[in-house]
């Protein structure tokens, strides 16, 4: 149980970042002051290195060990547990696509709109909420 409450603990914080994140990226591609610009710069590195990706990580630490002390052998044959695995491989995608925008913000090459970002933001959402139901209801 510790595995999964560790687990549980670092995806929430990775999630955490992965909401708000793209957040900042609408208000960044919004701002038009250097001073707000910077501001972003700084909020948006420190959110991707210092909380998401070491949120990240353990997530994935967590949840291989999980896998491969016991989830496989109880579940590996289920298919909610391959569907989960291939989301959790979209949501890898899109936090790279995240840090990408974020050198781009740093380098002032950001080459989208607020609104661009705004239904970026929604993806994270989706994802939750298939990863949820999949792991709690299990439902194939």
């Amino acid at each position: 149980m510790w595995l999964k409450a560790l687990h549980l603990i670092f995806m929430v914080t990775w999630f955490a970042g992965l909401f708000y994140l793209p957040r900042l990226f609408v208000y960044h591609a919004m701002s038009d002051d250097a001073v707000s610009n910077e501001r972003f710069k700084i909020m948006e590195r420190k959110l991707f290195y210092g909380i998401m990706t070491p949120g990240a990580i353990l997530t994935l630490l967590f949840g291989v060990w999980m896998l491969f002390d016991y989830a496989w052998e109880a579940y590996g044959n289920s298919t909610w547990l391959h569907a989960k695995m291939a989301l959790i491989g979209i949501l890898l995608l899109y936090h790279v696509l995240c840090e990408k925008f974020v050198r781009d913000f740093k380098a002032d090459q950001n080459k989208h709109s607020h609104v661009y970002y705004r239904w970026f933001n929604e993806v994270p959402v989706l994802i939750l909420v298939a990863i949820i139901i999949l792991a709690s209801v299990k439902p194939f």
